[in-house]
């Protein structure tokens, strides 16, 4: 997928350490396979071949139904903010939501290996199960810095979307052009990095919109840095911050 992926994981002291091992290669392969599948850089691979109309969806593999249909439901969600273009005339690229998924799916499976807490890490976008975590927000405006602190004993994902790290490779879907919304970086929390990873790209593309978006949708929180510094999060972002920089915490 062009990015790094990264595995903290810990055993519990009555974990079977063969069947973690297991777990772990397992997991491994399923990115891989998703990389097979889903890659838009791979002319084999089986998106690919669907956009160019060499193969039926109803011939591919389960996954790629599942997939495509998850998109579907988040472009519905968003007003078609984010969208795979499927059947929409613009190709077929559902890279903003298939990693959060591959990544959602090999946590769960180092969970259901015996983990006792699972960190998966897929280009700064992340699962976790179990805890304590602290997941840092990096600042995109200065590199290196941090702009907020996630910690979580529970299962959270955690997406970023912006050109910091990558330059500008979201586009507002309703013109083909950079988002115009002022936006530096959008972080979205929500249980499962699924919907993560697509509700951070849609918010980014929307711009200043995203805030009372993400306000409505449930189980889902958004903080967002603009390009100006301003900082702006939706009214239960909070909870997920670290003590130290919740509004309600004492001063140290």
């Amino acid at each position: 997928m062009g990015t790094v992926f990264s595995f903290d994981v810990r055993m519990a002291a009555d974990c079977d350490g063969a069947r973690m091992r297991a777990g772990l290669v397992a997991a491994v392969a399923a990115l891989h396979r998703a990389d097979e599948l889903f890659s838009t850089y791979r002319r084999d691979s089986e998106v690919s071949r669907l956009a160019r109309g060499e193969l039926a969806l109803a011939d591919c593999a389960p996954d790629v139904t599942q997939v495509l249909g998850l998109c579907e439901t988040e472009e519905r969600l968003s007003d078609g903010w984010f969208t795979a273009g499927y059947g929409g005339g613009s190709g077929l690229d559902p890279t903003g939501l298939v990693k959060g998924w591959a990544v959602e799916r090999a946590a769960r499976m180092l969970a259901s290996s015996g983990a006792a807490a699972v960190c998966l890490n897929g280009g700064g976008d992340v699962q976790l199960h179990g805890g304590p975590w602290r997941v840092g927000i990096s600042d995109p405006l200065s590199p290196g810095g941090l702009v907020a602190v996630i910690e979580t004993d529970e299962s959270l994902a955690v997406a970023t979307s912006g050109p910091a790290e990558r330059g500008c490779h979201i586009v507002d879907p309703h013109t083909g052009a950079p988002p115009a919304g002022g936006l530096a970086s959008v972080t979205v929390v929500t249980p499962g990095l699924t919907q993560a990873d697509a509700r951070a790209t849609a918010a980014y593309a929307m711009g200043e919109r995203a805030r009372d978006w993400l306000e409505r949708l449930p189980d889902t929180e958004g903080f967002a840095v603009a390009a100006d510094g301003s900082i702006w999060q939706t009214s239960g972002f909070a909870r997920h911050l670290a003590k130290q920089d919740r509004p309600d915490a004492p001063a140290a």
